[in-house]
């Protein structure tokens, strides 16, 4: 009989992404079975994942017997929380101690966390504040604390893990960051950085997830640090003007004053 991995976020951009990655590799589907968890199995996206073969079930990461039930009978889980949808720390910690509960619980070999490193410990303590900005830029927010956190948790129990750590998304530049318009008409294209910044094509998060589904015993313990390429400012700027046509500056006003339209606290923290 196949294995059962469960995949949590199956909706989403990352835990759906994955999913659809696995229904194309036949020699991960020779082992597993694919059931996804969701909120409400009655979406679009959902719907289209029970038509591609992919068991659907509801789960709330909230409450305890839900999550035990999403995850019943699984072999390997894949976990995740989304810290912008309450912006909580606590909340978040507790989501992925009580999936990572629930996978042991229910007697799972493997669990794969979506995790981030540890900020404050990295800066020895320079950036600790992030954990208190609030806004729309997850690349200095506390979800990167909260992750490792948990990671560190799921590293004391009884279960082989893998840890998945994703750069930007590629996709946040379609509409989070994409060049807006200035005050005198312009595109502007804001950056903190000069270098080659990491990003991911999140539809390749399954390339390196597989290697830990396959083989959880060589990578027990593990983690998958994981960017599709590495990208300047310029060579960005140059894609959108390629695929729009259009003319985008980077960071600079007509004026010569930065204008990125970050909120203070936030643009001194990108600064350091």
């Amino acid at each position: 009989m196949s294995k059962l991995l469960t995949v949590f976020g199956a909706t989403g951009l990352q835990g759906g992404s994955l999913l659809h990655y696995l229904l194309k590799r036949t020699d991960v589907l020779d082992i597993y079975r694919l059931r996804g968890v969701t909120r409400d199995v009655s979406k679009p996206a959902a719907v289209a994942l029970k038509e591609a073969w992919v068991e659907m079930v509801q789960g709330d990461m909230d409450d305890e017997a839900s999550l035990r039930s999403a995850v019943a009978g699984s072999n390997a889980v894949f976990a995740m929380t989304n810290f912008w949808e309450t912006g909580s720390a606590e909340v978040e910690i507790a989501q992925g101690k009580a999936m990572a509960d629930a996978a042991v619980a229910t007697g799972a070999e493997l669990i794969v966390w979506s995790s981030l490193p540890n900020v404050t410990e990295m800066s020895n303590g320079k950036l600790s504040g992030v954990k208190n900005v609030k806004t729309f830029l997850p690349i200095l927010s506390g979800s990167y604390d909260d992750k490792a956190k948990v990671e560190g948790y799921i590293r004391t129990l009884p279960i082989k893990s893998a840890f998945f750590m994703p750069a930007m998304y590629m996709q946040m530049f379609t509409h989070m960051f994409k060049p807006k318009p200035n005050n005198q008409g312009e595109l502007v294209f804001s950056v903190t950085w000069s270098g080659r910044c990491p990003l991911i094509d999140i539809r390749d998060a399954g390339k390196f997830i597989v290697p830990a589904l396959l083989d959880p015993d060589k990578y027990n313990g593990k983690r998958f640090t994981a960017a599709t390429a590495f990208y300047t400012p310029a060579e960005m700027v140059e894609v959108w003007k390629k695929v729009t046509g259009k003319e985008i500056k980077i960071g600079q006003a007509s004026n010569g004053a930065w204008d990125p339209g970050f909120p203070p606290d936030l643009l001194e923290m990108l600064k350091e």
